[in-house]
C-alpha cells in the first residue's frame, strides 16, 4: 500500500507540475530570471517533499501547487500589465562593457568578476576584450555581445549582396510518425507521400528518421 500511495502522490504531483508548467509559458525556461529559478526550484520541493509524507495526501498536494502557480501566475500578470514593477520583480540589464571600456561599477552591481565575465564573452565568440564594443548583462544571467567593427561579421547588405529569400523547411516525418497536418500545410497528401516513399525504397514510414520538405529544394529524408 505505501508502495501504491507514493505512486499515486507522484503522479498527481507530475500531472500538477506539467499543467502549472504549461500554464505558466516557455518564459520559465528560455528567459529565467532568479526569481523564476526560486520559484521553480520551491515548486518541486513542494511535490517532492510532499510524496513522502505520509500526512500529506493528493488533495494537499494539489493545492500547494496550483497555490503556488497562481502566485507565480499573478507576478507574471503584474509584470505584463505593470512596467514600474519589472525592475523589481525581474531586474534590468546592465551594461557591463561600454563603448570597449569594462564598467567595474556594474560589475560589482551584478556580482560578477572579470574571470566570469570573461568566460561569458568566450561564449558569445569574443575570446578578447578589445574585440567587444558593447556587452550587456541580460536578466537571466546570459551576456549580449556586439563587437567592434574590425570583428564583427559582414552582411549581405554589407557586401551589396542579393541573398535569396529565406524559406522555413517544414517538418514531416519525426522518429517514423508522420505529421498530417504539417503535410496538409503545404497542399499535399498522402498519395503525395507514398510516392515520396516510393523513390526512397522503403516500406512504411517507421523506417523514416526524419523527413522535410522546403520550397525550391523539395523533399528531404534520412532512414533510420
Amino acid at each position: 500500500m505505501e508502495f501504491v500511495r507514493i505512486a499515486t502522490d507522484l503522479i498527481v504531483g507530475f500531472v500538477s507540475l506539467l499543467i502549472i508548467t504549461k500554464i505558466m509559458g516557455k518564459t520559465q525556461i528560455t528567459q529565467i530570471t532568479p526569481f523564476d529559478f526560486i520559484s521553480a526550484l520551491i515548486l518541486g520541493e513542494l511535490v517532492g517533499n510532499a510524496v513522502y509524507d505520509k500526512e500529506t495526501g493528493i488533495f494537499q498536494i494539489v493545492f500547494a501547487v496550483v497555490l503556488w502557480g497562481s502566485l507565480i501566475f499573478c507576478i507574471e500578470i503584474i509584470t505584463q500589465k505593470f512596467r514600474r514593477s519589472r525592475t523589481f520583480l525581474e531586474g534590468t540589464p546592465k551594461i557591463v562593457i561600454h563603448k570597449g571600456q569594462i564598467d567595474r561599477d556594474a560589475l560589482k552591481k551584478s556580482k560578477l568578476d572579470l574571470n566570469q565575465l570573461q568566460h561569458l564573452l568566450r561564449g558569445k565568440g569574443a575570446f578578447s576584450m578589445r574585440e567587444v564594443e558593447y556587452a550587456i548583462l541580460e536578466n537571466d544571467g546570459s551576456i549580449s555581445v556586439l563587437k567592434k567593427a574590425p570583428y564583427s561579421q559582414p552582411t549581405r547588405k554589407d557586401l551589396n549582396i542579393e541573398g535569396p529569400l529565406i524559406k522555413l523547411p517544414i517538418c514531416l516525418i519525426s522518429d517514423g510518425e508522420v505529421i498530417w497536418e504539417n503535410v496538409k500545410s503545404i497542399g499535399y497528401d498522402e498519395n503525395w507521400l507514398q510516392d515520396q516513399m516510393k523513390t526512397l525504397d522503403v516500406g512504411t514510414y517507421k523506417e523514416i528518421i526524419y523527413a522535410e520538405w522546403k520550397e525550391g529544394e523539395g523533399f528531404y529524408a534520412q532512414k533510420a
